[in-house]
């Protein structure tokens, strides 16, 4: 009974202090309260150096400790490490055993008795924690032991919850820098073609005005090519003025059917080259938003333009908008080759495209779902899809009515 008030204490800590060192720090104390010793240290196995260190010490040895490694060979602990079971030194001047006097040396200790438990975790050894000097030079017992190895289960719940908190820090920093890199390729790429490509682009249409008929065909094709390239590279420019900060809206009050009209406009000829027939619903003429208009005609023009690109020839694609209370809602609906169930909750992540032979042919660089995504939520929007992989997909965004929710707002 006099040890269950201390243990249940660390339970208590256990559930309520997410500091795991004065945890660990706790655990090592009781193990020197409970079994009546003059110290008791834990140790945690180091997989990347294979040796022991010190995570928890008494107070006035742990500056000595904290740097200190205990190699597997020629040590108690690392005994207890390599063989999984506990070990206990009643007298170690009698039975010698192979012991690492660095520690004892760099605190001034002299270590006379030892009892040390490792410290497991599904089978696999973590750590050991020792209980140094037992008191007036007495023998560690069994109950001891028990005390160590309770200790000891609490202490691996804990070594376990700080390795994995270790890990995802690594995974968010590594994600981190990963996000950085791309923003600066974004930045460079978008600033760095933007004049060649207008270059290219505008030599290319002239000579096909002014070219003979026999070379119409290899000039449209630079045209066309040059074209989707300064789609991309728009899609970039729109990516890092949006991470920049340097986005904001312009409103003004626009019809949604002239919207509308004007995006499926621009797609028409790429629609009619694939036999895809376009369909709008618009019940309502007078329907109107009062946003950016630019920046909702990319939005909606990116969601078309994945639509007729994912369509096979003789498709439809479809685009309705209804007032709903309080917003308007715009869906482009089309029967193409449908996104995975699995893809779609990644779909408008930056980069991100569907690991598929049916849309990887398409190129593309994964940015125009994220460009409509960020100018939909930049007018206090939000944007969907709905999907089944063969049959078809539906993507969808509502926009306030009004601008009285719509962040970074300049009215012109």
């Amino acid at each position: 009974m006099q040890h269950l008030a201390p243990l249940l204490s660390l339970l208590q800590a256990l559930t309520t202090d997410l500091d795991y060192d004065r945890f660990l720090q706790a655990v090592a104390s009781a193990a020197s309260e409970l079994t009546e010793s003059e110290a008791a240290s834990l140790l945690e196995y180091d997989e990347a150096s294979g040796q022991l260190r010190f995570v928890a010490a008494p107070w006035f040895h742990w500056d000595a400790l904290q740097d200190v490694e205990v190699p597997l060979e020629n040590s108690v602990a690392g005994w207890v490490c390599q063989n999984k079971m506990p070990r206990v030194i009643q007298n170690m001047e009698d039975e010698n055993p192979p012991y690492y006097h660095m520690a004892d040396k760099i605190t001034d200790f002299k270590t006379h008795s030892l009892l040390a438990v490792p410290i497991l975790l599904r089978g696999h050894v973590v750590g050991v924690l020792e209980a140094l000097n037992k008191t007036e030079r007495a023998h560690y017992t069994e109950e001891d032991t028990s005390i160590l190895e309770i200790l000891a289960s609490l202490a691996a719940l804990t070594l376990h919850a700080r390795a994995l908190e270790k890990r995802a820090q690594q995974v968010y920093d590594a994600q981190a820098q990963l996000n950085a890199m791309k923003s600066d390729f974004v930045a460079i790429a978008s600033h760095e073609l933007r004049t060649p490509l207008g270059l290219i682009l505008g030599h290319a249409t002239f000579l096909r005005e002014v070219a003979d008929e026999e070379y119409s065909e290899q000039l449209e094709a630079i045209v066309r090519s040059a074209g989707r390239l300064k789609e991309i590279v728009e899609n970039l420019s729109n990516v890092d003025t949006i991470e920049s900060g340097g986005a904001r809206l312009h409103n003004t009050r626009f019809f949604v059917s002239d919207l509308v009209e004007e995006v499926v406009d621009s797609f028409r000829g790429e629609a009619e080259k694939k036999n895809i027939a376009f369909y709008v619903d618009i019940g309502d003429k007078t329907l109107s938003l009062e946003g950016d208009m630019g920046k909702i005609n990319i939005a909606l023009g990116n969601l078309i333009r994945n639509a007729v690109t994912f369509t096979p020839e003789g498709g439809h694609v479809g685009i309705t908008a209804e007032a709903i209370p309080g917003y308007v809602k715009i869906s482009v609906i089309d029967d193409g080759i449908g996104i995975p169930a699995k893809d779609l909750p990644y779909i408008f992540e930056r980069f991100y495209q569907v690991e598929s032979h049916l849309t990887r042919r398409h190129g593309g660089m994964g940015l125009g779902l994220a460009v409509a995504k960020a100018m939909i939520e930049m007018h206090g929007g939000r944007i969907w899809a709905e999907s089944r992989e063969g049959k078809g997909s539906i993507f969808t965004f509502i926009l306030p009515s009004d601008t009285a929710t719509s962040p970074n707002v300049f009215i012109s």
